[in-house]
């Protein structure tokens, strides 16, 4: 399955954004849950200029927003579940399979995401600001912490509740590979090897390769190396 035009699932996304951003963007969680899921989808594409309505679809002015005619909402977390819902390649039925995955897309969203994140911003846009290079070393150990926890669970399983790849490997991997972006990874090889199973699968690929294609063809004038 993969983008149709007809399809009833529509997600929203950004026309482009700059290069450091390519493959980060988070339309890419819905993307590939969509595609691990076997449910087409089409994608409204966004510039910096929103159409009238969105923030009442969006809050936050963000992306993804999601919409199947049934249900519509936004953040990825909430997005992902759902899709989740809608296939056991995802989502385990059995209660303790089922809440199990859903507690490691918190923990992504929740306990490490924003960690990594606010390390690596500080490199990505503070980089030559006195109270960043301050800040940084609690940062980094801070989220070198969260990393380390997180590579204890996993240990030398393939994921983190075993052998059985879930929507919490899917949001876990998405929050890595920001950490990976932003060479936090060093001292958890083992997170290393897990960020590339992630990478690795089909689906991750064709999400990866849509949403790239996308910035590719909508690329400014002037952006091309």
């Amino acid at each position: 399955m993969s983008i149709n035009p007809n399809a009833q699932i529509e997600i929203t996304a950004f026309a482009w954004v700059p290069e450091f951003a390519h493959g980060l963007v988070r339309d890419l969680r819905a993307r590939w849950a969509l595609e691990e899921a076997g449910l087409d989808y089409r994608v409204r594409l966004l510039g910096q200029e929103r159409p009238d309505g969105y923030l009442k679809q969006h809050p936050f002015d963000q992306v993804p927003f999601f919409d199947d005619g049934v249900v519509q909402i936004f953040e990825t977390g909430a997005i992902v579940q759902y899709i989740g819902e809608k296939s056991e390649t995802l989502l385990p039925r059995d209660p303790q399979g089922k809440y199990r995955a859903i507690q490691w897309t918190y923990a992504a969203l929740n306990s490490v995401e924003p960690a990594v994140q606010q390390r690596v911003l500080l490199d990505a846009f503070y980089g030559d600001q006195e109270w960043a290079r301050l800040r940084k070393p609690s940062a980094d150990e801070f989220a070198r912490l969260k990393l380390r926890r997180v590579s204890d669970r996993l240990a030398d399983n393939d994921w983190l509740e075993g052998d059985r790849f879930t929507i919490g490997d899917l949001m876990m991997v998405t929050v890595l590979r920001l950490a990976a972006r932003g060479e936090l990874l060093s001292e958890t090889p083992n997170l290393i090897d897990y960020v590339k199973r992630g990478e690795a699968r089909p689906a991750f690929q064709r999400a990866l390769q849509d949403q790239l294609a996308v910035f590719r063809e909508h690329e400014p004038q002037g952006e091309a190396a």
